[in-house]
């Protein structure tokens, strides 16, 4: 089964390129929804809890602003959040993957290059678009955001020119 991986910068339009992958018959796995899942496990909120204390929790409750606003101003912070969660996140894939009927599968995730993952994949295709393209999406998509918080996020992550260098293929999604 041929692993693919799909990644780019926030605001790129991974989940839009998903699509058409979809649309050809090549099942996706979303990390970042797996992710999501993942945090609101109570095992791995007492992971977090035992890692970050309770900045990032309000009423006892994950509270995924104060997350955001720790990871994305604390390399160091975001670091130690990937390294609890990939290895399950692509556990978790491994698991769907094998369950696929499919000559093709593929995982859509920001961060595969970031969170050590290319060798996992036979090929990886990055999304990559303008970088005013990408801001307009993002205060589009969440309009809570400050332009400040947007390139944050952006500059958090490996920069595009980085990961189209690496990429077996580069789709243009302006």
């Amino acid at each position: 089964m041929l692993k693919i991986g799909l990644t780019g910068g926030i605001g790129t339009g991974k989940t839009y390129i998903s699509r058409h992958f979809i649309e050809m018959g090549i099942p996706v796995f979303y990390a970042d929804e797996e992710t999501k899942k993942l945090y609101r496990e109570p095992e791995i909120q007492l992971l977090l809890r035992s890692h970050f204390g309770d900045a990032i929790f309000t009423d006892n409750q994950l509270d995924f602003r104060k997350m955001g606003k720790l990871f994305f101003s604390s390399p160091e912070a975001l670091q130690q959040a990937n390294a609890l969660i990939h290895p399950l996140v692509t556990e978790r894939f491994n698991c769907w993957a094998s369950k696929q009927q499919n000559k093709a599968v593929m995982m859509e995730s920001a961060i595969i290059f970031e969170a050590g993952l290319a060798s996992f994949f036979d090929k990886i295709f990055v999304v990559d678009a303008p970088l005013e393209v990408r801001i307009r999406r993002i205060q589009t998509r969440n309009p809570e955001w400050s332009k400040a918080d947007i390139l944050k996020r952006i500059n958090a992550q490996m920069n595009q020119e980085e990961k189209c260098r690496l990429a077996h293929l580069v789709i243009w999604n302006e």
